[in-house]
């Protein structure tokens, strides 16, 4: 229970007090849960349609030359997985040949594929894209493959392929596991 002194302690200290005033929310949008409902779904579907824009570059890309062998793998890939994947130990989930392909329609094929690789449960392929010694540009589509291949956030490595597999016009692509199939070794050796 209050004692009377106390509260007139209180007003006596709380005289001359302002009140703040408040700066860091907006009183002017009053969100209704409808409103909250569809700016979550426009949020959800651009997220959604952005994931399945073709990021590919169809610029200007480094040139490389037709006997080239092409290698890249990202940091913490292990010695040995790189090392069979350069001597075509993995089977091959597809292959994609660009021969008599434009620039654009590669960029597409190649888009299509990578998009696709997960829902088709795809983690190895290779990549025929020719070494373009009589064209006119020589090496254009390698070189464009080269770039995109890096582009891509799955691709953890790739390489030119053996000599029976289509030599240096030809590239072996490894990709990141599926989420899922990450989740089921992880918890193998838990």
């Amino acid at each position: 229970m209050k004692k009377p002194h106390e509260s007139s302690n209180f007003l006596e200290e709380m005289q001359g007090v302002e009140k703040l005033t408040q700066d860091k929310i907006s009183s002017h949008t009053i969100y209704t849960p409808a409103q909250q409902s569809l700016d979550y779904r426009r949020n959800a579907a651009e997220k959604h349609s952005k994931k399945y824009e073709n990021f590919l570059t169809d610029g200007e890309v480094e040139q490389v030359e037709p006997q080239e062998i092409l290698s890249f793998k990202i940091s913490g890939i292990q010695p040995n997985v790189f090392k069979n994947l350069k001597n075509a130990k993995y089977r091959f989930d597809y292959h994609l040949d660009l021969h008599r392909m434009s620039v654009k329609q590669a960029r597409n094929a190649v888009f299509k594929l990578i998009s696709s690789a997960e829902v088709e449960d795809f983690r190895c392929f290779l990549i025929t894209h020719g070494k373009g010694e009589r064209s006119e540009n020589p090496a254009k589509l390698k070189s464009y493959v080269n770039h995109w291949l890096k582009q891509i956030e799955q691709v953890v490595a790739f390489h030119s392929a053996l000599s029976k597999h289509g030599g240096t016009g030809s590239v072996y692509v490894l990709l990141k596991k599926p989420k899922q199939k990450r989740k089921i070794n992880q918890a193998k050796y838990e």
